[in-house]
């Protein structure tokens, strides 16, 4: 057990488990069209329980972000990281179909987006020629910024996306809990949390803002009601403190 603060912190359980990822980089006009492109395209990843992948944005880079990492065309730019489980035996077609769903439908769709691969891996996946299809034929291969790209014309111009995206080893889940006397107080100690981990790079915080209501499970016994909390979770729900079932002898302190 170790205080902070006069914070109790206790290093013990945290879920947490092996996966394979993609990491990619949306960039725009300006911050306004980035933000638009990152949470369309991160948009109903929070659990890999119900959803396709777990997805979320790393931090924004280029001008108005991280300045120490450039963008290839100079524009604003955000780093996304799409997780699947490596226990999923179909784990490699399932994250090229995230990626494939995710870009084609929402950064393609959002005006004056473009799209780069981050991870230089063997194997990878050729994303950029099946992105490229929505040209309907006046798709082309390019060279931009030194970097092998497809060029789709669109409404809006031309949607520029590389030509290979790699992936990698990673690891998903984690999780904090955060004991308060009141809502006030564990939600304001989540959102201090939640601005530190911003601060890191390499990490994504899934879920409404990284701060889940319920900590999620497959299943909860009821096939029509994943996610809901889990076992370890259930006894220090408020409701149940107050009924006192699960675990008779814990108080509500």
């Amino acid at each position: 057990m170790l205080k902070n603060r006069q914070v109790q912190i206790d290093d013990t359980y945290a879920e947490a488990f092996r996966s394979i990822y993609a990491e990619f980089l949306i960039t725009a006009r300006n911050r306004k069209w980035l933000d638009h492109a990152v949470c369309a395209a991160t948009g109903n990843a929070s659990s890999a329980i119900l959803c396709d992948c777990e997805g979320g944005m790393d931090r924004y880079v280029g001008p108005g972000g991280d300045e120490s990492f450039p963008t290839p065309d100079g524009r604003p730019g955000a780093i996304v990281h799409l997780h699947v489980p490596r226990f999923r035996k179909d784990r490699i077609a399932t994250l090229e179909r995230a990626l494939l769903v995710r870009i084609s439908q929402n950064v393609l769709t959002c005006p004056t987006a473009s799209c780069f691969n981050l991870l230089e891996t063997a194997p990878y996946y050729k994303l950029g020629r099946k992105v490229a299809y929505f040209g309907d034929g006046h798709q082309f291969r390019d060279e931009r910024w030194g970097r092998r790209v497809w060029v789709v014309p669109i409404l809006g111009g031309e949607f520029i996306i590389d030509r290979r995206f790699g992936y990698a080893d990673g690891l998903m889940g984690g999780n904090l809990w955060f004991m308060g006397q009141d809502e006030d107080s564990a939600l304001l100690a989540a959102e201090r949390a939640l601005n530190a981990v911003q601060d890191v790079p390499g990490v994504i915080t899934p879920f409404q803002v990284a701060l889940p209501a319920a900590d999620p499970r497959s299943g909860a016994g009821i096939p029509s009601a994943s996610p809901a909390p889990t076992r370890n979770s259930v006894p220090h729900c408020k409701t149940s403190l107050a009924k006192n079932r699960a675990y008779p002898k814990m108080s509500p302190q």
